[in-house]
């Protein structure tokens, strides 16, 4: 591994192993969605307790101040709509020498194992793997699952992160599950978790984040349950707490509670 690719990795991934992710990228097929009608504002209370963005490069370059910005994931695939027939037909729309000059740390995209794009989103996730290697530029793979979020099981999502892993993925970005065990222990790289949509109570999340953490994942990379929360300060700070130094459930409800 050459020096530019371990010094964009040291910047992703802290001293620890572990890393806290702020994605903002939803737009990107939601459009204005709630919470995130103003990106720049929303993520100016936040930003200090994350330890990289992951946003477009339109995002970037209109709201990110590049004097005060935590380093950047760059969303680089895309070509859906929530209004469109299907989320899972995606393309590269993001070239590599753009992540250059944006001076990012990781370039994402989505796979969507499953879809009838199945073999269009793993080919693109291995040629950019294959021009993102030339750079030292690590690629983190997302396992998307468009709308069918039945599939989010421990068979199916080790079968993804595994896949993506084997292309040459640096890091995977999936969603927990029962079982997260099983789908760490079958991928050869660091697994981060997804939120997904907004769960019913703040508690459901630490749940899920200090069983992932305890299972095998290196961090989180979660966003509608910090930007959309009512306190998105205090939720940040307690799910910080679960990544960054080991706090149980009670202490990060405690920390959310005190905060707040």
């Amino acid at each position: 591994m050459g020096w530019g690719m371990k010094n964009r990795l040291s910047q992703l991934i802290k001293p620890n192993g572990r890393c806290m992710y702020l994605p903002i990228d939803h737009g990107y097929f939601q459009g204005p969605t709630t919470k995130l009608e103003k990106p720049g504002e929303t993520i100016k209370p936040i930003l200090e307790y994350s330890d990289a963005l992951f946003c477009t490069r339109g995002v970037l370059r209109a709201c990110i101040d590049p004097q005060q910005s935590k380093p950047i994931i760059l969303r680089i695939s895309g070509g859906t709509s929530m209004v469109g027939k299907d989320l899972a037909n995606e393309e590269i729309t993001t070239s590599m020498e753009e992540a250059l000059r944006l001076n990012v740390s990781g370039v994402g995209l989505s796979v969507f194992i499953g879809s009838d794009y199945e073999k269009q989103t793993l080919l693109n996730l291995a040629k950019v793997v294959n021009e993102a290697e030339r750079y030292g530029m690590p690629v983190m793979a997302v396992t998307a699952v468009g709308k069918e979020l039945e599939k989010r099981d421990a068979r199916y999502l080790a079968l993804c992160c595994r896949i993506c892993a084997e292309l040459g993925a640096k890091v995977v970005k999936t969603y927990w599950c029962e079982n997260f065990d099983k789908v760490t222990s079958g991928c050869p790289v660091p697994v981060v978790m997804a939120g997904g949509p907004k769960v019913g109570s703040d508690r459901e999340v630490f749940e899920f984040v200090h069983d992932g953490m305890q299972k095998g994942s290196i961090g989180i990379n979660l966003g509608r349950n910090i930007w959309q929360n009512e306190r998105p300060v205090p939720m940040i700070k307690a799910l910080r707490a679960i990544v960054h130094e080991n706090a149980s459930v009670d202490e990060a409800d405690a920390i959310f509670n005190k905060t707040k």
